[in-house]
């Protein structure tokens, strides 16, 4: 479905960190460029939960103070691999007895799930609604301005990364002047203005380094995350058929598509 890109109308790919580059999906970037990234981890408010949270635990064994006050995403692939890694199974397991075990996990959890959500979390959060939500990275630091006792957590096991990618479809009767908008996209200077106003991960590596990005961005760990958490990541990549059994727990738990 998507149009071989052509690099000569892309000399700024330059300007991307080789880390973000030869991923899975695309080893060769033939079909995509990286625009922002991030992680799947959780926030919780401060003001109403006054002790640290760092662990899958604190979401999947909820102490009573947060005991229906937790949003979780409503996104299979997240929520069910977020239980696997706090249990130390891959995010990808294809094993029916992992995921056996992370259905239990997530059965004695749903009780004290306020709502599973990918649209309102951050609003929860914002209004006192939850005081615990699993949360994408930018949605999370765009709650943070609005009410600054929210925190942002990587949780110390682990959780998903993963990158938006910009591509262009092969109906697309405008290739080049779409090719030479990704070339604008991938500028050093438009690349920090988007990354300080969605607050993702970018993958322009001279934008950082030249500190075009805001400071408070760049020193965040909960965006730009050190080295030893990002070992403990892992991306969400295709399981094949045992797809069919995260569509059955997702179905057995009782989540509306």
């Amino acid at each position: 479905m998507l149009a071989e890109l052509d690099k000569s109308n892309l000399p700024n790919l330059v300007h991307i960190d080789p880390a973000h580059l030869g991923l899975y999906f695309d080893p060769e970037n033939k079909y995509t460029v990286p625009y922002m990234w991030g992680t799947t981890g959780f926030m919780y408010d401060t003001a109403a939960v006054p002790r640290e949270l760092k662990s899958w635990k604190d979401v999947f064994e909820p102490a009573p103070d947060l005991q229906g006050k937790i949003s979780m995403l409503k996104d299979e692939r997240e929520v069910i691999g977020a239980a696997l890694k706090y249990l130390g199974f891959s995010m990808n397991t294809t094993h029916p007895e992992q995921l056996a075990t992370a259905k239990e996990v997530l059965s004695r959890q749903k009780p004290y799930v306020k709502a599973y959500t990918s649209d309102t979390n951050r609003d929860l959060l914002v209004a006192g609604e939850v005081v615990l939500a699993h949360i994408w990275t930018g949605d999370a630091i765009r709650a943070r301005d609005a009410k600054p006792s929210l925190k942002y957590v990587i949780p110390e096991e682990g959780c998903t990364i993963w990158q938006d990618n910009l591509a262009i479809p092969k109906t697309s009767r405008n290739k080049y002047t779409a090719e030479i908008f990704i070339n604008f996209l991938m500028r050093p200077d438009i690349a920090a203005i988007n990354a300080n106003t969605i607050k993702y991960g970018s993958p322009n590596r001279t934008a950082i380094q030249q500190r075009l990005i805001d400071p408070a961005l760049l020193n965040d760990p909960g965006i730009y995350p050190p080295e030893e958490l990002q070992r403990k990541m892992e991306w969400l990549i295709d399981v094949g058929e045992a797809i069919e059994i995260y569509d059955r727990i997702w179905t057995e738990l009782g989540v509306e598509r």
